[in-house]
C-alpha cells in the first residue's frame, strides 16, 4: 500500500508540474514563428547519419516542421560542416591549462525554391574549469556540454529559420533585413554564448570525433 500511494503521489506531481508550466505560457518543445513557406523542407548533410543532423532533424520535427525528400520545388537546409574547438583561458603553476573555452560551430544553407540561398554560421561558446585531479569526471563533464552545444547550436537553425521571414515576403534571398539580421542569442543557460552570422564563402565540410 505504501508503494501504491508513493506512485500516486508522484505520479500527481509529475501532473501538478506539467499544468503549472502550461499556465505559465511555458512550453516542452520548441516553438518558434517559421514561415508556412518552410513548414515542409528537406535536409541534407555532409554525414546523415551524424549525431548533429539527427539533433537538428528532432529539433524541426518539434516545431512541428515536415521532413521530406529533397526535390527542386522544396526548401532545404544543408549542413555543411560542424566542428569543435578550443583555446586556454587561465594556467595552473604547472603551466597545465586551468579555464578552457569550447566553441562549436557549425555551417549550413538554406535555399529556398525561386527566391535563393543564404549561407550561415552558428557558434555556440562555454568555458569550463580542467582540473587535474578529477580527470575521468572532466572528460564525462566535457562530453555533456559539447551535447548541450549541439542542442543549443540546432535550436538556432530553427530560430534564424524564422528570421527568414522578411526575404520571404521581400522575394529574394540576396539582401539582408534589419529584421533578419542575425544576432547574439542568451541560451537558457548564461554559461553559453550563443552567435549567429550569414557568410558569403561556403566553408569546407569538416567535422570532429563525437
Amino acid at each position: 500500500m505504501r508503494f501504491t500511494c508513493s506512485s500516486f503521489l508522484k505520479l500527481s506531481l509529475v501532473f501538478l508540474s506539467a499544468t503549472l508550466l502550461s499556465a505559465c505560457g511555458f512550453h516542452l518543445r520548441g516553438d518558434y514563428d517559421v514561415p508556412d513557406e518552410l513548414s515542409k523542407l528537406s535536409i541534407t548533410s555532409y554525414d546523415q547519419y551524424s549525431n548533429f543532423t539527427r539533433i537538428v532533424t528532432r529539433q524541426l520535427r518539434m516545431n512541428e516542421i515536415e521532413i521530406v525528400q529533397p526535390a527542386d520545388d522544396v526548401p532545404n537546409i544543408h549542413l555543411i560542416s560542424e566542428g569543435t574547438g578550443e583555446r586556454t583561458l587561465s594556467l595552473y603553476q604547472t603551466t597545465r591549462a586551468a579555464e578552457i573555452e569550447l566553441t562549436f560551430v557549425a555551417s549550413y544553407r538554406v535555399t529556398i525554391p525561386e527566391l535563393g540561398t543564404k549561407t550561415f554560421s552558428t557558434s555556440v561558446t562555454r568555458s569550463y574549469l580542467d582540473n587535474p585531479l578529477t580527470a575521468l569526471a572532466k572528460s564525462v563533464e566535457r562530453d555533456m556540454i559539447e551535447g548541450e552545444m549541439r542542442k543549443l547550436a540546432a535550436t538556432q537553425i530553427v530560430r534564424q529559420m524564422g528570421r527568414l521571414k522578411a526575404s520571404i515576403q521581400a522575394g529574394t534571398m540576396d539582401e539582408i533585413s534589419e529584421a533578419e539580421e542575425p544576432a547574439k542569442v542568451p541560451a537558457t543557460n548564461e554559461s553559453y554564448l550563443i552567435d549567429t552570422i550569414e557568410t558569403h564563402q561556403e566553408p569546407s565540410a569538416q567535422t570532429t570525433a563525437e
